[in-house]
C-alpha cells in the first residue's frame, strides 16, 4: 500500500485510532493529548500490535527505555508504567503481577489529572532506567503495524439465553 506508506505519522495514528468505537477512540485521544503536554520532551513510540494500539513515551527511540505507555484496547484505555514493578503504591493503585510493568485503567482522561497518579508518575520519571532529555523535542515515530490483528471493536452483545 503505497497510499499509507507516505502518511505522516500523526496521520497513520489518527488512522490505527478511527478503527476503534468512538468512545475509545475519543477517551484515548485524550489520554494522549495530556501524556504529550506532560511530557513534551518525550519520544512517542507507536506499536499497532496483535491484541492492542500501545503509544509509548520514552526519552528515545528505543522501546526498551520507554517509561510510560498508552495500550488501547477494544474495551479499554489503561496507561502502564514500564518500569512499574519497582514503583512503591501506598494506595494500591497499580494492577499487573508481572515482574517488570504495572497499569492503571483509565475511566476517562480526567484519570490522568488525579494528584495520586500524577505523583505515581512523577516517580516513575525519577526512577527511570533512562531519564527524558529537557532538551529534545517531542517526536511521533511509527515502530511497527502488525498485519495479523484482533478485532478493534468489541463484537456486538449477543442475546442472553433463554432460561
Amino acid at each position: 500500500m503505497k497510499k499509507a506508506e507516505t502518511k505522516s505519522p500523526e496521520a497513520q495514528l489518527d488512522g490505527f485510532l478511527d478503527a476503534f468505537t468512538p468512545e475509545i477512540a475519543a477517551l484515548a485521544r485524550g489520554a494522549l493529548a495530556k501524556m504529550r503536554k506532560r511530557l513534551p520532551n518525550a519520544v512517542e513510540i507507536i506499536y499497532d500490535n496483535y491484541n492492542a494500539l500501545a503509544c509509548g513515551f520514552a526519552p528515545t527511540e528505543k522501546t526498551s527505555e520507554a517509561i510510560f505507555s498508552i495500550a488501547v484496547f477494544p474495551k479499554n484505555v489503561s496507561l502502564f508504567f514500564l518500569q512499574g514493578a519497582a514503583l512503591p503504591d501506598p494506595k494500591g493503585l497499580l494492577q499487573g503481577e508481572g515482574s517488570v510493568v504495572r497499569y492503571i485503567r483509565l475511566e476517562d482522561a480526567k484519570t490522568l489529572d488525579r494528584s495520586d497518579v500524577k505523583a505515581m508518575m512523577a516517580t516513575a520519571l525519577k526512577m527511570a532506567k533512562v531519564p527524558m532529555d529537557k532538551k529534545a523535542q517531542y517526536k511521533l515515530v511509527i515502530k511497527s503495524v502488525s498485519s495479523k490483528q484482533r478485532p478493534r471493536r468489541p463484537p456486538e452483545a449477543k442475546a442472553k439465553a433463554k432460561k
